[in-house]
């Protein structure tokens, strides 16, 4: 049995400036389709709520961060 190759980056994430209140989508391309992804900030695991949504369509990823605050950065 062949051991599955992780999934690498295409496409990184890049870093955003937005504005407090508004809402800013991170986007990433990966090297496999549908890999499963874990967003997380720091060492703190995002899960889905009204602050995140996560999307995932083939390869492409994104992280859509909702109500920004400056402690979102």
């Amino acid at each position: 049995m062949v051991p599955d190759t992780p999934a690498l980056f295409e496409k990184k994430l890049r870093n955003q400036e937005a504005e407090e209140g508004s809402t800013v989508t991170l986007h990433a391309e990966l090297s496999k389709h549908d890999a499963p992804v874990k967003w997380k900030k720091g060492s703190v695991l995002l899960k889905a709520s009204n602050k995140y949504e996560m999307k995932q369509t083939g390869s492409a990823v994104e992280l859509l961060i909702h109500s920004l605050q400056l402690k979102d950065a």
